[in-house]
């Protein structure tokens, strides 16, 4: 299968490795310009279970992706969030009439976006559980494994779908078809509500938060919270189960996207995504989200004592 990963940070290279690992023809697209050196120079390096191991691949800035005319069978798009809309106008040349587009961005609103770029019955939505650091430029360190989650927007594109679930399988990882992807999607945004922001809040891994004094009392007030605002728009989350599945991720000593964007790298998070886009659902339904909404504004305030721009 061609397949390209737009966007290629710890995730976009982990999935890539895997992928190209497995005999499919890959290509990268990344804005960042050491990355994309790093990768040109070594390929990608990935470090397994201590063990280290590269991939040579094909690597596009993105400004030159307007001089591809090779269409992709599947485009994995792993941009930060507030990225997606500006990823998606730059890879139109890579994208023909049979491409597929896979979403696996972390939070809430992205279906809007896709479809202003790609028809419904090929746009798959996931999720991934899966967790990834990234060492430096062209590096991906594999914590763990997790289950990746796929469903097409489309029943129509259902085949096409269980295909791709069978390409990823044969790369080593757990994919799975979804027939209701829209709640796991939920129920993620749920654990990084939690985590996700308050690690970065508190500067602090998954554990340690999980073993202060407040960690419950925050993680149900956080998913009450999704959870109202979720049954607005029809999807009605089993509370009891989302906190245990919260609060399973406090056993793993890993610091989360959010406070490596922030904390590590001083760069913008994805909180209008996530918690942020609880708030703005709350405002819409006029469902009460008091903590979501402080949340997302002490992030913004951090941002800006930060100078994160």
């Amino acid at each position: 299968m061609k397949i390209v990963i737009a966007g290629s940070g710890a995730m976009g290279l982990r999935f890539g490795w895997q992928l190209k690992h497995s005999g499919n023809d890959v290509t990268l697209i990344d804005g960042w310009d050491k990355n994309i050196a790093a990768i040109r120079k070594d390929g990608v390096t990935a470090e397994i279970n201590g063990k280290k191991a590269s991939e040579k691949m094909p690597i596009l800035a993105l400004e030159e992706v307007a001089g591809q005319t090779e269409k992709a069978d599947l485009v994995v798009v792993f941009t930060k969030s507030m990225g997606l809309e500006k990823m998606l106008s730059t890879i139109q040349p890579v994208i023909g009439e049979n491409t597929y587009i896979l979403c696996l961005l972390n939070g809430l609103g992205h279906v809007e976006v896709l479809e202003k770029y790609v028809k419904k019955d090929h746009i798959i939505m996931g999720v991934t559980m899966v967790s990834t650091s990234m060492p430096g430029p062209g590096q991906v360190r594999f914590d763990g494994n997790g289950q990746t989650e796929l469903q097409c927007l489309d029943a129509s594109g259902t085949d096409e779908t269980k295909k791709v679930v069978d390409v990823f399988n044969k790369a080593g990882m757990d994919a799975v078809y979804s027939e209701n992807v829209v709640y796991s999607i939920w129920r993620k945004a749920c654990v990084n509500g939690v985590v996700n922001s308050i690690c970065a809040l508190l500067e602090c891994s998954m554990q340690e938060f999980g073993k202060t004094s407040g960690a419950d009392f925050l993680t149900r007030k956080i998913i009450d919270e999704f959870a109202d605002v979720a049954e607005r728009e029809g999807v009605f989350l089993d509370r009891k189960e989302v906190i245990d599945h919260v609060e399973k991720s406090f056993a793993l000593d890993h610091y989360p996207s959010m406070y490596q964007d922030l904390v590590a790298n001083h760069r913008p998070t994805e909180i209008d995504y996530i918690n942020g886009a609880v708030w703005q659902k709350g405002v819409k339904y006029s469902v009460a989200t008091p903590y979501c909404e402080t949340i997302t504004r002490l992030i913004h305030t951090k941002e800006e004592a930060m100078g994160v721009k």
